[in-house]
């Protein structure tokens, strides 16, 4: 655990994702490095698989049947074709290029087919992609990806001998399909009461035992079955979502998944021998460039067939593009039966190791390379469109991208009929933009074609909400070639980003979490008894402060002296409510009958009377016992007119001090 904080430490500092200095870290305390070792490797490895299943039970409890039904013929049929000529490519390259023999070089076929599910659902959970349409379709394909680790268990050690393999795989599939079938029909019954009982109880510890409990103990019922345990946990977070408990359970699995899935990169560092890589650097590399490029090619081949364009093959193919956790497992059959020799077992692990150390970067280089692409083949842009006017567009807005901010927008938009088209590149959101109603334009942004489609040469406003800023600064540069007199408004991804957006053009730009922690502070301000006008002044001053754009990184002396002033004002004067009661009021009256000013000092700004608000109500505006009256006025004042309406003795000496005039 030390030294993977050190090595998370590490990463961060150098900008890396946690995951890399993880499996540093692990290296560290390996037996093949100086320094402190973990001598008792496989119970390490034991608490890993905990982590494992964890973090697929997590997975399963974010995701539903439902959501995985947009990638289904691309996992059922593109996953098996995936294994399939993965393990092929792997098979011709051990035995063509290495230099292996037969059998070794379809244990490694096996291997390179296998993608790792622990470090591209970490990679995605991290970055809010899990929902995404290559997050799906990533998860469909690893979810087949895990299945198919059952059956090469079974028919690699029988490599040869057909007729004892075939009737264990058979076995092994009836076993699956009776484990899933009693999931789906037991668990969604049994577990969702179980965790009901433990709710009514009231007891947070035993929530979260349960919770737990059922993650890894299902896992391991999978085992006995003869699947995976972790592909058992995911099975069982999926069954659980479908309860109303799936979001509190989340909640109390995520700090125990991560900590486990700690464990889990540390002690797959441990296995890296860098000796090994240093006696066989070439074949090491040669691999691993044969493992990305080829699975690449593969998955993000195999998802454009099944009719999913832009960004998406891309970010698939890349982000398969490693050999995952279960490799470890079947290397370790291997060598337990004498199919693979210690050299062949230190290539697979060490490419293994390598491949996951690149998938973090290799995300990140997808979208890159997509542009690239793009480039290279403007005839290839992808684009489609959807509810159109016949008509065309006039005076619209151009609305580029729709997550969350783009939905807002939209949904405010189509309420008060304000015309819009949407632009998206993901084509899972393009369609649920969709369904939902209105133009829609799928394709890439930063092209002018897809701008053409959605009619930027006629639209009055561009509206940018992705979160990428190479889309961004495209996006806007082509719009106001297209249309110098459009407006633009844009989000802005960091304070730094508004420079360059004012030389882009931009109308307005706007940084979301600069005005949510504005908005936040407004509500404070509301709750302390602040006037809106005031309010309104300091929010106004801090937002000319950033959007000038001229951010220090603190409050400037402008807004400063507002803020005192507003504290000053608030210790002065407030407002306060109190309930009329018939000793100061037997029947109606008014307020000029009452005299409540002229003897507290305290001014009656508001009465509630049932439903009804008489807001600023006049001298001749009724008052009756029940009522709730708003005071304002200094603390005193408030504190007379309080007593005086509440009947109490205090009310005789307030009236003393404030006689009637």
């Amino acid at each position: 655990m030390v030294a993977a904080l050190l090595g998370g430490l590490v990463a961060h500092r150098f900008g890396q994702p946690p995951l890399i200095g993880y499996i540093l870290g692990g290296v560290l305390v390996g037996p093949h490095t100086g320094g402190p070792t973990v001598v008792e490797i496989h119970d390490i490895e034991l608490l890993a698989e905990i982590g494992v299943a964890l973090l697929l039970f997590a997975l399963g409890l974010e995701l539903r049947f439902a959501d995985l039904k947009p990638v289904r013929r691309l996992a059922l049929i593109g996953g098996p074709l995936q294994i399939l000529l993965s393990a092929l490519l792997g098979y011709a390259f051990a035995y063509a290029v290495l230099g292996w023999e037969r059998v070794p070089a379809a244990w490694m076929g096996a291997m390179v087919a296998l993608s790792s599910t622990m470090v591209v659902l970490k990679i995605l959970m991290g970055q809010g992609r899990t929902g995404s349409l290559a997050g799906r379709a990533m998860i469909g394909l690893l979810v087949v990806q895990d299945l198919a680790v059952v059956p090469m268990l079974i028919g690699l050690p029988l490599l040869g001998d057909l007729g004892r393999a075939l009737p264990g795989l058979g076995g092994a599939l009836l076993q699956a399909a009776a484990f899933l079938t009693a999931m789906i029909l037991v668990g969604t019954r049994v577990m969702p009461y179980l965790l009901k009982q433990i709710v009514r109880w009231g007891s947070r510890e035993l929530f979260i035992v349960s919770v737990v409990a059922l993650g890894v103990g299902i896992g391991y019922g999978t085992y006995l079955f003869g699947l995976s345990f972790a592909f058992g946990s995911f099975v069982a977070g999926m069954v659980l979502s479908q309860s109303e408990f799936s979001h509190q359970a989340l909640g109390e699995i995520v700090p125990l998944r991560d900590v486990f899935g700690l464990l889990f990169f540390a002690s797959a560092g441990m296995l890296f021998d860098p000796f090994y890589l240093l006696e066989h650097a070439a074949a090491v590399a040669g691999t691993v460039a044969f493992v990305v490029i080829t699975k690449a090619i593969v998955c993000g081949g195999l998802t454009r067939a099944f009719g999913y364009g832009g960004e998406t093959p891309w970010q698939v193919g890349l982000g398969l593009a490693q050999v995952g956790e279960f490799s470890f497992l079947v290397a370790q059959v291997g060598v337990s039966t004498g199919a693979l020799s210690s050299d062949e077992y230190g290539l697979v692990l060490t490419t293994t190791l390598a491949t996951m150390v690149l998938s973090p970067t290799l995300f990140q280089v997808a979208a890159p390379l997509h542009r690239a692409w793009r480039r290279l083949r403007p005839e290839g842009i992808g684009l489609e469109t959807w509810e159109m006017p016949v008509e065309g567009l006039e005076g619209h807005v151009v609305v580029v991208g729709y997550g969350r901010t783009g939905r807002a927008a939209v949904e405010v938009m189509r309420k008060v009929g304000v015309p819009f088209v949407v632009v998206e590149l993901d084509h899972g959101l393009a369609e649920a933009a969709r369904q939902l109603g209105g133009a829609v334009v799928w394709g890439d942004a930063s092209h002018l074609e897809v701008l053409g489609a959605a009619g930027v040469d006629r639209a009055r406003l561009m509206l940018v909400t992705v979160s990428d800023v190479a889309t961004i600064r495209l996006a806007i540069e082509k719009g106001r070639r297209m249309n110098p007199e459009m407006r633009v408004l844009s989000r802005a991804l960091y304070p730094a980003h508004l420079t360059e957006l004012m030389s882009l053009g931009v109308y307005e730009a706007v940084q979301p979490e600069f005005e949510a922690g504005l908005e936040m502070v407004r509500q404070v301000l509301v709750q302390f008894g602040h006037s809106t006008q005031d309010i309104v002044r300091l929010s106004d001053a801090v937002r000319d402060d950033l959007y000038g754009p001229m951010w220090e990184g603190g409050l400037s002396e402008r807004y400063q002296g507002i803020l005192e002033e507003l504290g000053h004002a608030r210790s002065q004067v407030g407002i306060g409510w109190v309930t009329v009661s018939a000793k100061a009021v037997p029947v109606e009256a008014t307020l000029v009958d009452l005299g409540l000013r002229e003897r507290t000092g305290a001014i009656v700004v508001a009465i509630v009377h049932g439903r009804s608000v008489d807001v600023n109500p006049g001298a001749a505006s009724p008052i009756h016992p029940g009522d709730r009256a708003a005071l304002l006025g200094t603390v005193e004042q408030r504190r007379a007119g309080r007593a005086f309406l509440e009947g109490s003795p205090e009310e005789e000496g307030s009236a003393a001090a404030h006689p009637r005039a």
